[in-house]
């Protein structure tokens, strides 16, 4: 498999080295921790001269024996050496029977550099504080961004390359493949696996039918905004039965493996965050078109979902607004940034373009704004709103 370098991902490791905390590689199944942390590896052999790797792949058959507590101490202590900068790089750490008291003890020893990654299920974000006692430093790894599929594809025309992107997604696995019946095969088998494998195992779901009925409820709605009630209505209606605490739960459940990000709403003017509707957008679009097919497509959504992973790849808050009644698509907030945006598929019709931009227009503030459309036209302004282009923007990733 071809590989590209991670730069983005890297340099937060590297940012960190030597520091005292559990470093934690989490994210959505299959979206290149294991590979990130061979990465990582080979940065410290060419980098520091002093090092002593000791890494463990719970994936290879060689380390088998290393699956209970007892036998990973004493296989980590036999391999460390006095006197040298000492790194435990250790994945899919969740496959060893009692993990977090071998983690915890290798870190109040104090004399290691400590590196996991982990089935994200396993390692959820809630589960950092209660299972190590140390404190944990989280980095996140997304699937392919379009700026990542451009340079493994080599594309020079980011227009035709995004109308591939569009269609592909960012699980690079799945570029593997020829066709597209086999690239969605696998991104389907990888879905499935997380709910199969991760999800019913980590927290004993017995029928499995009822969170694939709400992961295709939820699929077939990105960008529209619900409510736990009204899913647990549509399926109640369509005979699948189940309450809406179940559902919450099981939201929550597919929001901690990073299947699903849930975006609260936020009311502009009142500067409040609302408590009832929220939007949930797929951790890739791809995932939609291998599960449920691609009849019907609507652009304007899967733009919208694009965005919404892209904003959060770049590490900003994000929020749906509303004002007087109308809705922003995202406020995307970050270290006193803050930004307004709306996204659509084809904005060359002045009604559809007067609809983007009177939200907008309405918000009194200086923060910038911006309209991120399919225009396949240069940046320009409207009024204060800047109007770019959704493959430009993408491939600015900063």
């Amino acid at each position: 498999m071809k590989l590209i370098k991670r730069e983005k991902y890297l340099n937060k490791l590297i940012n960190v080295l030597g520091t005292p905390d559990i470093k934690v590689i989490t994210g959505i199944r299959r979206c290149g921790k294991s590979k990130l942390l061979e990465e990582f590896k080979n940065y410290i052999t060419n980098n520091i001269n002093n090092n002593n790797i000791i890494h463990i792949n719970y994936n290879l058959p060689k380390f088998e024996n290393l699956k209970n507590y007892e036998n990973l101490v004493s296989y980590i202590e036999d391999s460390y050496k006095e006197g040298m900068d000492n790194f435990i790089l250790i994945d899919e750490v969740q496959m060893c029977e009692d993990f977090e008291k071998a983690i915890n003890g290798f870190h109040a020893e104090e004399k290691y550099d400590i590196y996991i990654t982990g089935s994200n299920a396993f390692l959820m974000s809630s589960d950092l504080a209660t299972l190590f006692t140390g404190r944990t430093f989280k980095i996140e790894v997304y699937p392919f961004s379009f700026k990542e599929f451009l340079e493994y594809y080599n594309y020079s025309d980011i227009q035709d390359a995004f109308s591939k992107y569009v269609y592909e997604g960012g699980m690079s696995g799945s570029y593997l493949y020829k066709t597209q019946e086999e690239k969605y095969q696998y991104i389907k088998d990888v879905f499935n696996t997380l709910i199969v494998r991760d999800i019913k195992q980590k927290y004993k779901i017995r029928n499995t039918d009822i969170i694939k009925n709400l992961t295709d409820f939820l699929m077939d709605n990105i960008s529209n905004l619900t409510s736990v009630n009204n899913i647990t209505n549509v399926l109640n209606f369509n005979k699948v039965s189940i309450t809406d605490k179940t559902i919450n739960n099981y939201i929550e459940y597919l929001c901690n493996a990073f299947a699903f990000y849930k975006v609260k709403r936020y009311d502009v003017k009142g500067k409040k965050f609302l408590s009832t509707q929220y939007k949930y957008y797929l951790a890739d679009h791809s995932f939609r078109y291998a599960s449920l097919g691609i009849n019907n497509l609507d652009y304007g959504r899967i733009y919208e979902n694009l965005v919404a992973i892209e904003l959060l790849r770049r590490g900003y808050d994000i929020y749906i607004g509303t004002l007087y009644k109308k809705e922003i698509d995202f406020v995307a907030q970050k270290q006193g940034e803050k930004i307004y945006i709306q996204v659509s598929d084809d904005i060359s019709n002045e009604k559809t373009f007067k609809r983007e931009v009177e939200s907008l227009l309405k918000i009194q503030d200086a923060y910038p704004k911006i309209v991120i459309a399919r225009t396949k036209h240069d940046t320009y302004q409207f009024e204060g709103i800047d109007i770019i282009d959704i493959a430009t923007w993408l491939s600015e990733e900063k």
